[in-house]
């Protein structure tokens, strides 16, 4: 069990950075469907999204959250708090919780 744990805390450590620096737009867009995944909303979208992207997206706003903690004194000084907070916590909190269902188009 625990081999597992760990297993799944490093896989999540990998895919924090990929997951929270993607993108410069102020919007959140996720689109797996060019990468070959279900279409967005059928039951197959909806399976791959309770069995691997809400875990992932859970693994990363717990990770992203502790992140955020160790690095906000330097984030305070460095005056990019803001930025910092949506990266590390905002958006993989949006990815895990306020998107529909096998929905991985956009959040907006």
């Amino acid at each position: 069990m625990h081999k597992k744990l760990w297993i799944l805390i490093f896989t999540a450590i990998l895919i924090v950075p990929f997951n929270t620096f993607a993108g410069g737009s102020s919007h959140i867009h996720y689109s797996y469907h060019s990468y070959g995944f279900a279409e967005s909303g059928s039951a197959e979208a909806m399976v791959a999204d309770v069995v691997i992207a809400r875990p992932i997206g859970l693994v990363s706003t717990v990770v992203g959250s502790a992140i955020y903690v160790v690095s906000l004194p330097f984030s305070l000084l460095g005056g990019n708090e803001k930025q910092a907070r949506e990266k590390l916590v905002k958006e993989p909190t949006a990815f895990t919780f306020k998107r529909p269902l096998g929905e991985f188009e956009s959040l907006d």
